[in-house]
This record gives structure tokens, C-alpha cells and sequence, in this order.
């Protein structure tokens, strides 16, 4: 997977609230079972399963099998291009601002 690919499978893992809610869970606990996450939402085992997949292929999430359980855990690293992306426009929001708090203030005088 090249680069651009891994940035937009990370935003796009993000984008749905029901993925960022699994990962607040994840970055709660070094590992969760799928029954545990499972029962913090009012959907089957199916669908949850559905978005920790889309969370894997994103390398937001890894799993491993204990016996008959799979268990999740987070791995926050691809997270940084998303830290980076609004760290830039965080930038570039606090200096129109700073240049629209210049104009008033020439205006005032």
C-alpha cells in the first residue's frame, strides 16, 4: 500500500463515529474482546466486526486469537498523519485570524 492509500484508508477508518468510539474504547484498555466492544453499542457482532475490520486494514487496530476469542488492540501510530494534517491547518486558521485581529484593530484607529 503506498502512502497516499495508507493516508485516506486512516481518514476514511475515521470518518464514521461508530470507528472513533471503538477506538476511544481501545485507548481505554491494552486489549478488548470483541464481546466487550460488542456490548457498548446497540448493533450486532457482525457490524462491529464490519468496522474494527475497516479500523485493521487502516492499521488503526491489531487482533489476536486467545482460544476461541479475538481480542483488539489499538495501534495509534497511523493517527499521526491525521495529527499532522490539522496540526497544518490549525496553523493556517491561527494566522487568518491573527491577520483578521490586525485589520480590526487598523480599522479601530
Amino acid at each position: 500500500m503506498n502512502e497516499n492509500n495508507q493516508m485516506r484508508d486512516v481518514f476514511d477508518a475515521i470518518a464514521d463515529p461508530t470507528r472513533r468510539q471503538l477506538i476511544a474504547l481501545l485507548a481505554e484498555a491494552e486489549e478488548k474482546p470483541l464481546h466487550e466492544l460488542t456490548a457498548q453499542f446497540q448493533m450486532g457482532r457482525t457490524a462491529v466486526s464490519k468496522h474494527l475490520t475497516i479500523l485493521k486494514e487502516a492499521g488503526l487496530v491489531h487482533d489476536r486469537k486467545v482460544g476461541r476469542e479475538t481480542r483488539f488492540r489499538l495501534n495509534a501510530s497511523p493517527l499521526k498523519e491525521v495529527q499532522d494534517w490539522v496540526a497544518f491547518y490549525s496553523k493556517y486558521w491561527s494566522m487568518n485570524m491573527l491577520r483578521l485581529q490586525q485589520l480590526l484593530e487598523e480599522e479601530e484607529e
